[in-house]
């Protein structure tokens, strides 16, 4: 009984097993597929320390391919398992919408390109601001509640990048920049009244898309907020303009490659992406109307006051 015992496992491994030289092409493969995800968690978590060439981000590849290289030539006599297994995990993550097959392609090739094409980040400090001016009009005149608001921006999204490749799964992003695009487009710079402030409301600015710089922010933010985006207006002396938050590290990644590579691919051609982190880290990306592309240059530089719209 045993010995038919040992037999019958001795003859399992047997089948399990892959012959050479293939199991070692296998191993080297599913080693790849395997330090990806992981190394994007990594990537995505780690603090970065800026070294240069991101050697950095290369030193922990290279350390994670060796590990995982080891555990599976421990793990070669079910090597087979370990293949189903990790096939898997990924198609139940592909079917039911969490992290599978598409979302890891994206996640590295987003990952690679802002390694390659650094975005420019200017910290917020805190202590320095100073309370907004006319807080409470502007406030009131970012209405995103209103339908002429909701409706000019829904007409946005549907006019530009509706069919581009990673809409599903980067939908409010992407429908951001389509608000952005149009008012960008449209928008004619306009004095105020000699001698006085003149706060337009966004409907109002809806009517003729012609304003002076606070006018251009409170539209651009009704309408991000409009369509669910969280945006802020930025006070600098003698200029406002506003942002739109774009979230984690991993997000900026994201918006970065859609900028340069799939929506103003033109306007940023050459450009450096611009952005603002906080104090909670969260990263703010410049939308104002003196920037052909999402992220473009500041107008200025120092920073006296924002007003965020949670």
């Amino acid at each position: 009984m045993v010995k038919q015992q040992s037999f019958s496992i001795q003859n399992l491994k047997q089948r399990l097993q892959v012959k050479k030289p293939w199991d070692s092409v296998i191993i080297f493969v599913l080693n790849i597929l395997i330090a990806i995800p992981l190394f994007i968690i990594l990537h995505q978590n780690l603090i970065d320390p800026e070294w240069p060439f991101h050697i950095d981000r290369v030193l922990i590849f290279i350390t994670m391919l060796v590990l995982i290289q080891l555990v599976l030539r421990l793990l070669k006599t079910i090597l087979i398992i370990c293949i189903a297994i990790y096939l898997m995990v990924l198609v139940y993550g592909s079917v039911f919408g969490s992290y599978g097959f598409n979302a890891v392609y994206e996640d590295y090739r987003s990952m690679v390109y802002t390694m390659a094409d650094d975005p420019n980040p200017q910290d917020i400090i805190i202590y320095k601001l100073l309370p907004f001016p006319n807080k409470s009009q502007i406030i009131d005149a970012v209405d995103y509640g209103n339908p002429q608001v909701r409706n000019f921006a829904a007409m946005a999204t549907t006019k530009y990048f509706k069919n581009v490749k990673g809409y599903k799964q980067h939908r409010r992003l992407i429908q951001c920049f389509a608000v952005f695009k149009e008012i960008r487009n449209r928008w004619n710079y306009l004095d105020d009244p000699k001698g006085r402030e003149y706060i337009a409301s966004a409907d109002e600015s809806l009517q003729h898309f012609s304003g002076d710089c606070d006018d251009h922010a409170i539209l651009m933010a009704a309408c991000i907020r409009a369509i669910g985006g969280t945006p802020r207006i930025i006070h600098t002396g003698g200029h406002l303009y506003p942002e739109m938050l774009v979230g984690t590290k991993a997000d900026l990644e994201t918006a970065n490659y859609l900028i340069k590579e799939v929506l103003f691919v033109e306007e940023s051609r050459g450009k450096e992406i611009h952005y603002h982190v906080d104090e909670r880290g969260q990263i703010w990306l410049n939308l104002d109307y003196t920037a052909l592309f999402p992220g473009g240059p500041f107008m200025s530089e120092e920073i006296l006051g924002a007003l965020t719209f949670d």
